[in-house]
């Protein structure tokens, strides 16, 4: 099958699986009791207030509808309107997604030495003590929670050895120095609880494949090791890892909140807890889309990556 038309099945499916979820966010803002009019003017509005407040947000209009107008709005870049500043949900959300991207960012570049390096050290050296020792710490790191391993970090590197600062907030006109020295302790935090996931998937699978006939034909043609490493065992290693890369851009999404929260970042996640809090349901609908819309991203990154790297699905 051609790869383009296995991608465009992949983007559709994609598509299609983000209006569904679209649809569901919306209900279930709906299920929620009173409504956004009562919410906005508290319990003194008068009856006249609230209603020409309902009819300006489209609330006297039935519920599919309302929708049709919200989705049409997102498909325009018109998130909505926070009901607690009165601002643009967009103007809003820009600088707060700027932060998280660069935390995110930060993480994943942490993330990849952190998988690729023990696992090939621990393949090359299996069931020797490199490799009993690092699959010990591999699984007492995935026994600790991200906010237990983010309270050991501020102990270890605020409190002990005072390098890092508490509070990651990054200063407006901030240098490169002062961003990274900012975002560390909260980019190791999350890249060590998704690197603990992978390394024990990727170590197995790359055992398997240094033990493959390719690998011992590619070995008696002369190839070094580090050689057929490379050319051959890692690409073939790397497919089912992708798909736990995806879901560890999902985790990635959730487990931000925890540590913004942590370490007091102005980012994504704790703008998401703020906004829950004080039921912006404009701010939620629209972080809520983002969020979802990253994870069936990264899924469908993760799709891409697999057919390219592994010809049997392409021909399957």
């Amino acid at each position: 099958m051609d790869v383009a038309l296995l991608i465009a099945r992949r983007v559709v499916t994609s598509l299609a699986t983000l209006l569904m979820v679209s649809a569901i966010i919306f209900a279930m803002v709906e299920l929620l009791p009173g409504d956004a009019a009562s919410r906005i003017l508290g319990r003194e509005a008068t009856p006249e207030n609230l209603q020409v407040l309902r009819e300006r947000l489209h609330l006297d209009r039935p519920a599919l509808v309302r929708y049709g107008i919200w989705l049409g709005d997102i498909v325009q870049g018109d998130l909505g309107t926070s009901l607690i500043n009165g601002r643009p949900v967009a103007e809003v959300l820009e600088p707060r997604i700027t932060n998280t991207l660069q935390l995110s960012l930060y993480a994943l570049l942490l993330y990849l030495p952190m998988t690729l390096i023990p696992a090939i050290v621990q393949a090359l050296r299996r069931g020797k003590p490199t490799d009993h020792g690092l699959s010990v710490l591999n699984l007492m790191l995935l026994s600790i929670p991200d906010f237990l391993l983010a309270a050991i970090f501020l102990i270890v590197f605020v409190v002990w050895i005072p390098i890092f600062p508490a509070k990651s907030s990054v200063p407006q006109g901030a240098s490169m120095l002062e961003l990274i020295r900012a975002l560390t302790l909260p980019a190791c935090t999350i890249a060590v609880a998704m690197a603990a996931y992978a390394v024990r998937m990727l170590r197995d699978n790359l055992i398997e494949v240094l033990e493959s006939d390719y690998v011992r034909m590619a070995e008696l043609k002369g190839l070094t090791r580090l050689q057929v490493l490379i050319m051959h065992a890692l690409p073939n290693a790397l497919v089912p890892t992708l798909n736990v890369t995806a879901l560890n851009l999902a985790y990635l999404i959730g487990s931000v909140v925890v540590v913004e929260r942590l370490f007091a970042f102005p980012g994504f996640g704790s703008l998401l807890v703020d906004a829950l809090q004080l039921r912006d349901v404009p701010m939620v609908e629209a972080m809520v889309l983002i969020a979802s819309a990253v994870y069936i991203a990264a899924n469908l990154l993760a799709d891409i990556g697999t057919i390219l790297l592994n010809p049997r699905l392409r021909r399957a």
